[in-house]
């Protein structure tokens, strides 16, 4: 049987209000009378219910953590860095598959329902008008991995995909590579319009040179793989695939037409999820900077809890390209 509150301040002997306060943060308690509580607890085992103390504080401690694309593996290091990161904070995640969402009213009612203290949205996908609706609801909101602006509606932490989309062409032209290609994500993705973008605009700075775009209908294996079949009537020199995932499953594919990577066509992806260190596929990639986003979206998360007025702000962490062996060595 569960050992009550009221068990515990009988073995202090103090009152059940003291006991109440000596478990909610910030509240007004001795040093004498916590550490009676907290000694009298221990020998009796009791942990206090978060349930009933939310009701005392106002606060659940629960965030709302959403995001869209559980076919990714890099979605569960994500999870893996987010959980861990709030439960180190004394907060606690709130998962929500949005995976076939197409409008944000139906999250906002489900998380209100849940009470949550905050939201943060995990995805490079999502439009921006699920985290501004979150806003708006008056839900405390961090976009994380979401597109940078220079007047953000809500706070964003993530990276400068179209600095990265020009850095994977700067890569393709460096080693030789004459005839490019794109082959990105959903279209209507802003991370794959962002990185097409980037990587077109240092294309064309260059004369002489073939590219092509072409886009998957999701981040996945099976997509990837799907493309780059299709793509293989007319092959380019090399390709960017605008994420980890695509770039493996193109590497399948042109590897069961009989062709060598980098030998035939060099590949280059972005995110250096675990797969892409493998030793069978050692994919050459853009490194994104995960744990460090979801740190400082989980510190920017907490920042707007409790200071809900405060500016929007945008954090970009830097990337950079990872050397592994699917493209031609630098001349």
């Amino acid at each position: 049987m569960a050992v009550t509150l009221k068990e515990v301040a009988a073995r202090a002997g103090v009152s059940r209000s003291a006991v109440s306060r000596a478990f909610t943060d910030g509240a007004s308690v001795s040093a004498k009378t916590r550490a009676k509580v907290e000694k009298a607890a221990g020998e009796l085992g009791y942990a206090p219910n978060a349930l009933a103390s939310s009701l005392t504080t106002g606060r659940t401690k629960l965030i709302g953590l959403i995001a869209n694309n559980f076919h990714n593996p890099l979605i569960l290091e994500v999870f893996d860095l987010f959980t861990r990161g709030l439960q180190d904070r004394g907060l606690r995640p709130l998962l929500v598959n949005l995976s076939e969402a197409t409008d944000p009213a139906a999250s906002v009612r489900m998380l209100r329902q849940y009470s949550v203290d905050g939201v943060i949205v995990a995805s490079s996908t999502l439009p921006t008008s699920f985290a501004e609706a979150f806003k708006t609801a008056g839900l405390p909101v961090v976009h994380a991995f979401g597109r940078k602006s220079a007047a953000p509606d809500v706070p964003v932490v993530g990276i400068d995909n179209v600095a990265c989309g020009r850095m994977a062409a700067e890569a393709l032209l460096a080693r030789g590579y004459r005839k490019v290609g794109f082959l990105g994500g959903p279209a209507m993705a802003t991370s794959t319009q962002d990185r097409a973008t980037g990587f077109l605009d240092a294309i064309r700075g260059h004369a002489g040179l073939s590219v092509r775009v072409s886009y998957a209908d999701a981040y996945t294996f099976d997509a990837g793989r799907a493309e780059m079949q299709r793509l293989l009537a007319a092959p380019q020199e090399a390709y960017f695939c605008g994420d980890d995932l695509l770039a493996v499953g193109a590497l399948s594919a042109i590897v069961d037409a009989g062709l060598s990577v980098p030998g035939d066509i060099g590949l280059i992806g972005l995110n250096d999820m675990e797969m892409s260190r493998w030793q069978n596929i050692g994919l050459t990639t853009i490194h994104q900077p995960v744990a460090q986003i979801i740190e400082a979206a989980i510190d920017l998360v907490v920042a707007t809890i409790e200071e809900p007025d405060r500016p929007a702000e945008v954090r970009l962490f830097d990337c950079h390209v990872v050397e592994r062996r699917t493209l031609r060595a630098m001349p």
